[in-house]
This record gives C-alpha cells, structure tokens and sequence, in this order.
C-alpha cells in the first residue's frame, strides 16, 4: 500500500436516465479523507456512465471534479482536481488534474496531476505538483 492514500467517506449515487441492465448514467456525490502528500477532506461529484449488463468490459467511466480542503507538503488552502476514471468488477484507475486557478490559501499556484488506483474504501494515489511564481 502507498504512504498517500485516499478513504471514501461517503457515496450517494442516483440515476439520472436509463434502465438497469441497460446504458444510463447517474450522479454520485462522495466524500474522501485524505493522508499523505495531501492532508485533508474532500467533496467530490462524478457522472457515472454504465454500458450495460453489471460492469463487464472498460465501459464505465467517470469524469468529475473534487474540492480538496486541507494541506499539500504543509501548505495550508483548498483547490480543485478534475477526474477522468475508470471503473469495472476489478476496481477504479484514473487520472486527475489540479484546475489552474483554482488553489486558495497557501496553495494559491498549485499546478500538478495524479493517479488514483484501487478497488476498495481505501485506495493509493499519485501527485506530481508544483507551485507557480505569481
């Protein structure tokens, strides 16, 4: 297991159109504690796209954004990480990108991006991050 993991403190999915068993999609609203690299909570939501039957294949995916509260290597502040995931019977792997702009506080320039991976309530994550001279 990685020194920077990630734990789901809540998940409240609901679909938005299609049948089960059938293509639809659905938003979730979850909520993360963070340790490692990055120390703090989150609040996440993501548009959930399922192809079909259970979760056979690549199919699913789900872009979302997520507000981090808490501290980058000490830096105390907030910013924002746009995902890109995807998801199956094996679990979750996906990307993600600091939005610019978007660090408060001390983490005001945070630029960087990651990697996320697992397939339970804990999972490791990756971040390559930066600060810009403004």
């Amino acid at each position: 297991m990685s020194e920077n993991t990630f734990t789901m403190r809540s998940w409240d999915e609901r679909v938005v159109s299609g049948e089960e068993g059938e293509p639809r999609f659905a938003h979730a609203h979850a909520t993360f504690t963070y340790t490692g690299v990055i120390e703090g909570s989150s609040a996440c939501d993501y548009l959930m796209y399922y192809a079909g039957e259970g979760f056979a294949g690549d199919g699913q995916t789900a872009p979302g954004f997520e507000r981090i509260e808490g501290s980058v290597d000490g830096r105390e502040g907030s910013f924002v990480v746009r995902h890109t995931v995807r998801y199956g019977a094996s679990g979750v792997e996906g990307t993600w990108t600091v939005v610019p702009g978007s660090g408060t506080g001390e983490l005001a320039g945070l630029g960087g991006s990651g990697t996320i991976a697992g397939a339970s309530e804990i999972m490791d994550y990756t971040f390559d991050y930066s600060f810009s001279r403004e």
